[in-house]
């Protein structure tokens, strides 16, 4: 989704002011018409690729699997994989989850579901979106960010090719997340689905400085897309000892086929998804024990809210405010920590030595760069290798980003346009009920701690019937309800079947900025200053009962939705 909107004069505005768009359907531009879907759709605005998700939800609830998938596809290139896998932003922005609304939709559930119901027998790919350009361009890595860059390009016309050094493209998706969470089979059809479309992947290419000056003098652009792959090692004393790894290193290992011995007590450093995954790793080859030590609390631990209670399922435990200070031959030195204030320190005379065969880092990674040119010109750069270490969701943002930099560059103008699209809605209801606020969030099953092995995923899928569930619960906050005041008899029908407390208020004034942006507005206090009704979208639960029992039909109801396509001419 794009958050910044070109200036517009009040003068541009075709409804009046009180109305919280500014035109009643169509294409939209205005400051106010995105400041409407930022602050009404929180949760395409807190994913960083910007995917509909509104618009996926209301299609599971439909049974309209291929709709729903083929909405991922468009925004945020890998459904499949994400819908197991995604750090999942959208989560804790879910109105459904502001306070005494329950708990925020399982949107990542709901999104696996529109794959796992969808039927495979031909891969989806989507209309290109340019006729070819006759231009080039080289991805160099072939994970999230690459395969996003690559695959956008493609749809715009342009001929590209991703060279991968490993025997299959994916990155981190394929080399970094362990098979008992992401089926390889997954991976490899969402890959294959961007070749359909038109990108050639080339495996087992090392790039170094050559091939990259060769690369640069055969295509008209090329991005570097590698990652981080430089293991971050803590400066400790005993970093060198032959037991003592980078977890990065270890679970590629494992995901590449092999199955090292593991030793009996096995330590595990670090508070993120790689420390994660290589204590639950360890714990299948037949650790008789697995802790993992963070320096900061659970709460500060990056990784989704229910990791820490599946690796405890499975035997492996935790330590809390501790750091590693020294590896030795028998195992780990650690320390307690505390906060000062906001620094985090270590308590004196807290010291103790746990016995390790394996200890494994969870440390983070950096990027490589020693194979860059010092002349960068004419370079791109996306994903890990220029952010840091961030989640899949926020390279696949990051690649959406640099793809239209990349054809901005190779086209010498920008083809694109973002826009809100109006959508005159001809029914009275999206059909949700105030009833649809009390369904719990629905659960994902998953197979028995017994049967949990190397490649056996846990988490089953949510059923059909569970996933229409989970996908009604959603507010389907891209509709939005607006009251004609010209048109309103203050007949007060409205008022008295809201079913949420003022979200339909008697106002005497609303508030705007100098970009016509609604602010806020002042509440009637009596009918003398009783000039207006305002339908609070904070509030609202798009049900439609003020719409039914309106006399004079002076409520609309409207679908908006954030839109990033071709610039009209």
């Amino acid at each position: 989704m794009v958050r910044k909107s070109k200036k517009v004069s009040l003068a541009d505005l075709v409804l009046p002011s009180e109305y919280a768009l500014s035109k009643p359907h169509g294409l939209a531009a205005h400051p106010k018409d995105f400041d409407w879907v930022e602050k009404n759709i929180p949760c395409q605005a807190a994913c960083p690729a910007g995917t509909d998700i509104p618009g996926y939800l209301e299609a599971i609830t439909k049974g309209d699997y291929q709709e729903a998938y083929r909405i991922n596809l468009r925004d945020n290139v890998f459904p499949a994989v994400l819908g197991r896998v995604c750090t999942r932003p959208c989560e804790p922005a879910c109105r459904h989850g502001w306070e005494g609304l329950g708990d925020p939709v399982a949107i990542c559930f709901a999104k696996r579901s529109a794959d796992d119901f969808l039927q495979h027998d031909v891969p989806v790919t989507l209309p290109s979106v340019f006729p070819a350009s006759g231009k080039s361009v080289a991805i160099i890595g072939g994970g999230a960010a690459g395969l996003t860059v690559a695959r956008e390009l493609c749809l715009w016309g342009h001929n590209v090719t991703v060279y991968e050094r490993h025997e299959r493209a994916g990155g981190m998706i394929e080399q970094g997340i362990p098979e008992f969470r992401l089926p390889r089979d997954i991976v490899q059809r969402e890959v294959q689905q961007i070749e359909i479309q038109g990108v050639k992947i080339k495996t087992r290419v090392e790039v170094d400085a050559a091939k990259l000056s060769a690369l640069r003098s055969t295509h008209d652009a090329v991005a570097i897309t590698t990652g981080t792959i430089s293991p971050h090692l803590p400066d400790l004393p005993g970093i060198d000892l032959p037991h003592v790894r980078h977890g990065i290193d270890f679970l590629r290992e494992v995901n590449n086929g092999k199955e090292p011995e593991t030793p009996r007590h096995v330590a595990v450093i670090g508070g993120g998804f790689t420390a994660v995954d290589c204590a639950r790793m360890a714990r299948r080859l037949g650790a008789d024990d697995v802790c993992m030590y963070y320096r900061r609390s659970e709460k500060e631990m990056y990784i989704t809210e229910t990791e820490l209670e599946e690796f405890t399922k499975e035997g492996v435990g935790h330590n809390f405010m501790t750091t590693p200070i020294k590896f030795t031959e028998r195992g780990v030195q650690f320390a307690r920590t505390q906060f000062t204030g906001k620094t985090l320190e270590n308590i004196p005379g807290s010291e103790f030595e746990v016995e390790a065969d394996l200890v494994l880092l969870g440390t983070g990674q950096g990027t490589d760069e020693s194979w860059m040119p010092e002349d960068r010109t004419g370079l791109f750069f996306a994903g890990d290798f220029v952010n840091g270490p961030e989640s899949l969701i926020d390279a696949i943002g990051h690649g959406k980003q640099v793809a239209r930099e990349i054809d901005r560059a190779l086209m010498g103008t920008d083809r694109f346009q973002d826009v809100v699209d109006i959508t005159s809605v001809r029914k009275a209801t999206t059909d949700r009920t105030r009833e649809m606020d009390t369904l719990p969030r629905e659960n994902m099953p998953e197979i028995s701690p017994g049967d949990r092995s190397l490649r056996a995923e846990v988490e089953c899928g949510l059923s059909k019937d569970a996933a229409d569930r989970e996908a009604s619960r959603c507010y389907l906050c891209n509709y939005k309800f607006e009251i004609d005041n010209d048109l309103c008899i203050y007949c007060d029908r409205c008022l008295k079947v809201m079913p949420v407390e003022n979200c339909i208020v008697k106002a005497s004034h609303l508030n705007h900025d100098d970009m016509g942006r609604i602010t806020g507005f002042d509440a009637s206090e009596s009918h003398r200053d009783y000039n207006m009704l305002y339908l609070d979208q904070n509030e609202c639960i798009r049900c439609g009962a003020c719409v039914e029992v309106c006399p004079v039909d002076c409520i609309t109801l409207q679908k908006v939705t954030s839109v990033t396509g071709p610039r009209a001419h």
